[in-house]
């Protein structure tokens, strides 16, 4: 018998969501960091996503983290799209021995994250179960043709990654900040045409946004932007770095570029490949992360 540990989650989404019937309120469905449809005016953008006990924490850590890192993941999705998010649901499933304190706690970190992005949470569902499970829904807003898909890239756009990668496992999966304010900032001045975040490690991602858009790619990983002490494979395949993975035009001006080292100094925006028509694309190194495997 086919099991989920056969095929993987790429695989399995493939198959649920193949044949979805989708009216023409809806822009970009499944496939893309937040799903997009039609609004009164502006665009209209939702995501949702879990954090598992066991999975994405442990029994042990704090309950703030836990909330924080719960809302934070949901954003950086939003910021991968160049939107802004408004309002969120939030369900909470927990054991029913589990102290109100450790709930009360994660709550604090959920509404702290949330209020520092001017996100409302306007309600939700809870429900017993064998493990600590949150689950945030998120609705938000683009401007027409103004959000960031992974699907526009071109051949010979250079790839570029915001910050450091590797070594989250240590801390910085749980304490991240999406990376909002330098999503925005791209979207206005640089010609950027696929960008979304890097949550399941670079080895699956930078796949995934060449794929979305029938592509293939070119990485040298030891130009690859490392935390201290992380190894390039690290950096390639540790996942829930959070960064942003963009394709730009590689004739954008160097003076262009320059710009983002006066906006962010203490930002690293490095290149680290390109994109290439898909026969022309080398074998990639396995890595990352695969729920199911």
């Amino acid at each position: 018998m086919e099991t989920l540990a056969d095929i993987g989650e790429d695989e399995l989404i493939r198959r649920l969501v193949r044949g979805l019937k989708q009216d023409a309120s809806v822009i970009a469905g499944p496939g893309d960091d937040c799903a997009v449809v039609k609004g009164s005016r502006d665009l209209l953008l939702l995501k949702t996503d879990t954090v598992v006990e066991g999975v994405h924490f442990t029994p042990d850590t704090p309950g703030r983290l836990v909330g924080r890192k719960a809302m934070a993941r949901v954003i950086s999705d939003f910021a991968a799209m160049a939107a802004t998010p408004r309002h969120a649901l939030i369900t909470l499933i927990a054991p029913p021995q589990t102290a109100v304190k450790r709930v009360l706690e994660v709550y604090a970190g959920l509404r702290a994250m949330a209020e520092s992005f001017g996100v409302n949470i306007v309600g939700g569902e809870t429900s017993t179960g064998s493990q600590l499970i949150l689950t945030v829904s998120m609705t938000g807003t683009a401007p027409n043709q103004k959000w960031v898909s992974r699907n526009r890239a071109r051949a010979g756009d250079a790839l570029y990654v915001t910050g450091r990668l590797g070594g989250s496992i240590r801390g910085r999966h749980l304490r991240f900040h999406p990376r909002m304010q330098e999503a925005h900032w791209i979207s206005r001045h640089l010609p950027v045409h696929a960008m979304m975040d890097i949550s399941d490690g670079l080895a699956k991602d930078l796949p995934r946004l060449a794929a979305a858009s029938g592509l293939g790619f070119s990485v040298d990983l030891p130009s690859l932007p490392r935390s201290p002490g992380c190894t390039p494979e690290q950096a390639w395949g540790d996942g829930e770095d959070y960064e942003l993975l963009l394709a730009i035009s590689a004739r954008t001006p160097r003076k262009q570029l320059a710009a983002w080292h006066t906006a962010f100094p203490k930002l690293p925006l490095t290149r680290i490949g390109t994109l290439v028509e898909k026969h022309a694309a080398p074998l990639a190194t396995p890595g990352g992360w695969e729920h199911f495997r």
